[in-house]
């Protein structure tokens, strides 16, 4: 744990040393309307990030926001891309060495789609960072550091939290086949729980089907007393079929937006596990800058971890006030 801190320590010390040496360009955001792609700041040193989320999702806007922010205080070129699809998000990879950018960041939900593709960036020259899922894979494939949360651990501690709130039986509602670290994060939460855990299949895109799965099982199995969604807009779904069906499971999730805020508020969501995002988009900006214009790294070969917190009653108003503003 103490290896931990001073990871995240150093972090935040050459994040505000960086803002403090660095006078670079305040750049000006500009849309594309194709790939789902958008520039942040110019500079000399250009950045792609390229994500597996989708277009409008709550969660990455907030990992692109704090990449653009990044941007904007060092003076680094930042795009965004973002594709669901692993073939497309491979792509965009190619197409980022091709443009002979100067870093890449990029998350790996499906890591063997994107193996090649990583291995030929760090083969051209490129420093590739690896943010929110994949952290396994990240050094094997070359990349110089991770960035997010381990999500077995955070699982561990979203079953351990619910069990001290007296639940019993858990639903664990998984919203992307294929993705591995949403089956890591229920297989944690299936150790921390310690109970009964089974797994639901859901389609992301299909919120409908996703509240009616969801009453379905609890109607069929009142023992369910718990369900633990592994993102916020499942967890809003997942509310709405708790009340459908008369249960009176309780619901967690992974992952803030302003629904869930404010369901934690009223106490449909009991508590959300926050993995803080924005850092996921802010920091690898910052270390790549470090890299090119001193040579630092970080991490020493681990994760730099941003979570898991969590965000329950008791803190709840105080990280709405910045969730209002995109940056949680």
């Amino acid at each position: 744990m103490k290896s931990r801190l001073v990871i995240r320590a150093g972090v935040a010390l050459a994040g505000v040393a960086l803002l403090a040496a660095c006078s670079g360009p305040t750049g000006t955001n500009t849309q594309n309307t194709q790939n789902n792609s958008s520039s942040g700041s110019s500079g000399d040193l250009k950045v792609a990030v390229i994500t597996h989320g989708t277009a409008g999702d709550a969660f990455w806007s907030v990992v692109k926001v704090g990449a653009e922010d990044a941007g904007k205080q060092l003076g680094v070129g930042v795009t965004y891309n973002s594709d669901g699809d692993p073939g497309a998000q491979a792509k965009l990879i190619d197409n980022a060495v091709s443009q002979k950018v100067g870093g890449i960041v990029v998350s790996m939900a499906n890591p063997d789609a994107l193996k090649t593709s990583i291995e030929n960036a760090v083969k051209a020259g490129i420093p590739v960072i690896t943010i929110n899922s994949g952290s396994a894979k990240s050094a094997e494939f070359g990349a110089m550091a991770h960035v997010g949360q381990e999500e077995s651990i955070a699982g561990e501690e979203a079953g351990k939290k619910l069990k001290a709130a007296g639940r019993t039986k858990l639903l664990c509602v998984i919203h992307e086949a294929g993705n591995t670290g949403l089956n890591q994060r229920c297989d944690g939460a299936r150790t921390g729980f310690g109970g009964a855990v089974e797994n639901l299949q859901v389609d992301i895109s299909n919120p409908t089907d996703i509240e009616a799965r969801i009453k379905a099982k609890l109607q069929s199995d009142t023992s369910v007393d718990g369900v633990l969604a592994l993102n916020p807009q499942v967890a809003v779904n997942a509310a709405s079929a708790i009340k459908g069906a008369g249960s009176k499971a309780q619901v967690a999730t992974f992952d803030l937006n302003a629904d869930v805020v404010n369901s934690i508020k009223s106490g449909e969501v009991l508590f959300a596990v926050d993995q803080q995002q924005y850092q996921q988009g802010y920091l690898p900006i910052v270390m790549l800058k470090l890299f090119k214009d001193n040579a630092n790294t970080l991490g020493g070969g681990k994760p730099v971890l941003t979570g898991p917190g969590f965000v329950d009653k008791s803190n709840v108003d105080k990280v709405a006030e910045y969730a209002k503003n995109g940056k949680r």
